[in-house]
């Protein structure tokens, strides 16, 4: 990283995002501090990462800032998905919490030089209006009428706002396309892994992907080259539904096309437990994104639409004959802190 050592503080260490990008900063050297936040645990091995537990709408963030001199913070505790809680508890994690980080990053005498924001392209939402592909600039077809896409237009209305009440701090934004990877786990990577795939009558919409490394890849690098603005983030390539299904060496099973109750009865005997609204609008309408903003800056994917889907499905595959063979890791306080701080431990 270019500059002095960075202090770095993760918000949401215990989700999937936030503790592999803690894991990515402690691989970097110039990377000085790590500090986490989340109300549950990590998930993943951590180094020297220290973790603080929090309440869900980070009232405490102020003091560790200015306690530990933070001076990047990466925002990636959004709730994208809205089968994992309620809606009142998305809203608080999601605006509440994403208003007291911009307070705590605000503050008077705030160290806070760099912010980095993981958000969505589910903010642009689906509608039959929708151009083929949304630059960063381009509004919605329609109103946000759902949760998710609701708690994401607060959340960037946040990011503008302080980045232009604060021209002294780095503000970036990426917004991530569907995600699949050998980890990763959403209502559509649920689906592509059900024995026939779900599709709307009618439609075959096209889709765009972004593998899970390329995620990582994406945040450090806007890090690190000190990025500022809106960012989409995807893969090139648009992909019909059915062709996504085929690479998964599945079939699609065609349901009603209208009517959330209707649809709930067929969605069950294929085994999918809950596929929310907004995952049913992309199966009527897709979404494509035009990633050409971040690739000007020198950004290099390792994978285009097709090649995610294609390291998905060989990762459950393998997963599937093999196992995943690693126990699962479980976070214990008392030997993190003996390892980390004890002097009975010889360190290199």
């Amino acid at each position: 990283m270019s500059g002095s050592s960075r202090r770095v503080l993760v918000t949401g260490l215990g989700t999937f995002w936030g503790g592999r990008v803690a894991q990515a900063l402690e691989a970097d050297p110039d990377v000085e501090v790590i500090v986490g936040l989340d109300t549950t645990e990590p998930t993943v091995e951590l180094e020297r990462t220290e973790y603080v537990r929090v309440d869900a709408n980070y009232s405490i963030l102020a003091r560790i800032v200015r306690a530990a001199q933070i001076d990047t913070i990466i925002h990636t505790f959004l709730i994208v998905d809205p089968t994992v809680m309620s809606a009142r508890a998305m809203h608080e994690i999601n605006v509440i919490g994403t208003m007291n980080l911009f307070a705590a990053a605000s503050a008077p005498a705030s160290t806070v030089r760099n912010v980095v924001v993981k958000s969505s392209t589910i903010v642009y939402g689906c509608s039959s209006q929708d151009p083929v592909w949304f630059r960063e600039d381009t509004p919605p077809s329609r109103p946000a009428r759902r949760g998710v896409e609701r708690n994401l237009e607060a959340v960037e209305g946040y990011v503008r706002d302080f980045a232009q009440d604060n021209p002294h701090v780095n503000v970036s934004m990426l917004r991530f396309a569907n995600v699949v990877g050998a980890e990763i786990e959403t209502p559509l990577t649920k689906a592509l892994q059900l024995p026939v795939v779900p599709s709307l009558a009618g439609f075959d919409p096209r889709f765009q992907f972004v593998h899970e490394d390329d995620v990582i890849r994406a945040i450090m690098f806007v890090l690190e080259s000190n990025l500022a603005g809106v960012y989409n983030v995807a893969g090139d390539g648009l992909l019909p539904w059915s062709e996504v299904a085929r690479i998964c060496g599945k079939r699609t099973a065609p349901l009603p096309p209208v009517g959330t109750g209707l649809i709930a009865g067929p969605l069950a005997r294929l085994g999918v437990v809950d596929l929310p609204e907004e995952y049913l609008q992309l199966l009527r309408f897709g979404r494509g994104v035009d990633n050409t903003r971040l690739k000007e800056t020198g950004f290099r994917y390792e994978y285009n639409s097709v090649e995610a889907v294609q390291a998905f499905i060989e990762s459950v595959r393998l997963r599937r004959t093999i196992g995943t063979g690693q126990p699962s890791y479980r976070y214990e306080r008392d030997v993190e802190q003996f390892f980390r701080h004890s002097p009975a431990v010889i360190r290199d």
